[in-house]
């Protein structure tokens, strides 16, 4: 009979998630901040718009949350259009 393997929870699986946080900035226009997150997180249009509206009013939005390496990925991504992007670990 086969050993049964114990199998261990990656540290990705036990990690804490993480928030992508995209912040107002003065000098981009808000139908540019919105076809960035339709083109970057695939967000539908309606979407997009109620979080840039957030960011625009509130001075921040939350866009994604999940592990860190992929929220890492998506700050780069923003920062490559330009937009002011943070992680912060959630707990």
């Amino acid at each position: 009979m086969p050993a049964i393997e114990k199998q261990e929870a990656t540290s990705e699986e036990i990690e804490m998630p993480w928030n992508v946080i995209v912040h107002n900035d003065p000098v981009n226009l808000m139908s540019y901040v919105t076809m960035v997150f339709q083109r970057i997180f695939g967000y539908p249009r309606e979407r997009a718009e109620k979080h840039m509206l957030e960011v625009h009013h509130n001075g921040r939005s939350i866009l994604w949350s999940g592990v860190r390496e992929r929220a890492e990925l998506y700050v780069q991504q923003l920062h490559g259009y330009l937009l002011l992007a943070t992680i912060e670990k959630i707990g």
